[in-house]
């Protein structure tokens, strides 16, 4: 069940399991009421959605980020599965049409914008390994590898873009490493995935797997070795950190169940938090699986992956509103 977790999986174009239970065609449920949500792609973008498995022993989703927000707030990029591959592709928001290509490789599993927007970085599965590239964020196909030979996924540039860090995953499970950009060193910092680095702070967050099989949100002081539990639940997962533009906020997809007098559902929903944890609060109450969401650049919507307002549960890219 970890291991699926942490493995870095071809997205699929959609997922449609418990289909006979779950009516994804509708836009919003009650519980959401007061939420306006948009969707910003069609079946014509053939959107990845982040793989959930649900079977009799657990629940586990795939946490990678395959969507981000253009430094300037007017473009998303996003994973895409056409023509046998998965590549990332980027659309301007607010307007109609198509998109265009920015890679042209095999299999990306997940991204990032640098801080600057001039770079992307991602990870590639590349036979028996997963390797990180980056390329440039406007122009060409050309990229740069930035590691070889191991199971690296999740690069994220710190906020000088002095380092790069990742999730390396090993036999004895998975940790956060640090590309030093300027002299190309790595270095393994501690266990964990989903690496967020936190601004004018020598520290990022992470997502760690407790001994109970539930997924937990950490902060992490790579200076001071201060290692703090900040979202924990005996009963749900949460996984994919993301701090808020004015950083007073985290993003987080989390477990939830909905449950009828038929039937038993679990699900991904989409939470948010407070930076010490508290006022935890669910988001998203729909039946499908809301996934890899990201801040708008002004902190005051939430872009996400999901299969609502499609009944045959195809995924695309939804906006919503933060309330809070």
């Amino acid at each position: 069940m970890k291991k699926y977790l942490f493995c870095g999986i071809l997205c699929l174009i959609c997922f449609v399991g418990n289909a006979q239970q779950v009516d994804y065609s509708v836009v919003s449920v009650p519980e959401e009421s007061g939420i306006d949500f948009l969707q910003v792609t069609n079946s014509g973008d053939y959107v990845c959605m982040p793989t959930v498995k649900r079977t009799r022993q657990g629940f586990n989703w795939l946490s990678n980020r395959i969507i981000d927000i253009s430094t300037t707030g007017t473009h998303i990029a996003y994973l895409s599965y056409r023509n046998e591959a998965t590549n990332i592709f980027i659309k301007e928001l607010g307007k109609q049409g198509g998109s265009v290509q920015r890679t042209n490789r095999k299999g990306i599993l997940d991204f990032n914008y640098s801080p600057d927007g001039k770079l992307i970085i991602f990870s590639e599965n590349r036979g028996t390994s997963h390797q990180i590239f980056q390329t440039d964020a406007n122009n060409g196909y050309v990229c740069r590898q930035i590691t070889s030979a191991n199971q690296d996924y999740s690069p994220v540039y710190t906020s000088d873009m002095k380092q790069i860090f990742f999730a390396r995953q090993e036999t004895n499970g998975t940790s956060i490493w640090a590309y030093n950009v300027a002299n190309n060193f790595v270095s393994s910092y501690t266990s964990g995935m989903n690496p967020c680095p936190l601004k004018n702070e020598s520290a990022f967050l992470c997502t760690r797997i407790n001994t109970e099989g539930k997924s937990e949100i950490w902060k992490i002081n790579y200076e001071t070795g201060i290692e703090e539990c900040i979202v924990s639940d005996p009963s749900r997962s949460f996984t994919t950190p993301s701090i808020s533009p004015d950083g007073q906020w985290i993003l987080l997809v989390g477990e939830s169940v909905i449950a009828s007098a038929d039937f038993t559902y679990r699900n991904t929903d989409i939470y948010a938090c407070r930076m010490d944890g508290t006022e935890l609060a669910q988001l998203t109450f729909h039946a499908a699986d809301d996934l890899s969401p990201v801040w708008s650049r002004d902190g005051k919507y939430i872009y996400f992956i999901s299969q609502r307002g499609s009944a045959e549960g195809t995924a695309n890219i939804w906006r919503m509103s933060f309330l809070y």
